[in-house]
């Protein structure tokens, strides 16, 4: 559920991500950053108090975060998918209505234009997905033909294959996109 003070952010994996509160009021004796995973466990990603200094409790964070007592923001580097999550502040024991809801992904990959045998000279199938998606020859050599992969955090294009090369004979067009969902054939 979101509340008024939320934000959305997302990055990629091995990114950096920053995130700090609106505003935090001295003197601060403590400040707790917070992390709820997909599946709702709550942990303590850094600490910070008067007395103790900055402590680490989950491995999850060890190394590749920092916390600037000072503006209250936390840093995590090199991040990855079990970073995703929500994330508060408690200062001086009290929740801050500022959150975070942070989802990390992949980079999608650049996707590969395969071709095979096809029984109709004239027209060539795009396997997208599991589907095929037939091209009709347009009669001109130089027409090109791209896929796109392309998520919140990035994007890769295949390399043109140009329809001179696609019905040089008899071929399908077969699209490796993996597994990820927002995609898209540019035709």
């Amino acid at each position: 559920m979101f509340h008024s003070l939320d934000e959305e952010v997302k990055k990629a994996v091995g990114e950096a991500v920053c995130f700090r509160t609106n505003r935090i009021d001295p003197p601060v004796s403590s400040i707790i950053w917070k992390h709820r995973n997909s599946s709702g466990v709550l942990a303590n990603a850094i600490e910070w108090d008067v007395d103790d200094g900055v402590s680490i409790p989950n491995q999850r964070f060890k190394d590749i975060t920092t916390l600037d007592k000072e503006s209250g923001e936390i840093a995590i580097h090199d991040l990855n998918v079990k970073h995703s999550g929500l994330y508060s502040i408690d200062i001086n024991s009290k929740e801050q209505e500022h959150r975070f809801h942070f989802e990390v992904l992949e980079r999608v990959p650049k996707p590969v234009i395969k071709t095979e045998k096809s029984s109709n000279p004239d027209r060539s199938k795009h396997h997208l997905k599991g589907e095929f998606i037939t091209v009709e020859k347009q009669g001109n050599p130089e027409n090109f033909y791209t896929c796109t992969l392309e998520n919140a955090v990035s994007e890769a294009t295949s390399d043109p294959v140009c329809e001179r090369d696609l019905f040089n004979g008899k071929t399908v067009i077969n699209v490796c996109l993996g597994k990820y969902e927002h995609s898209g054939c540019h035709l």
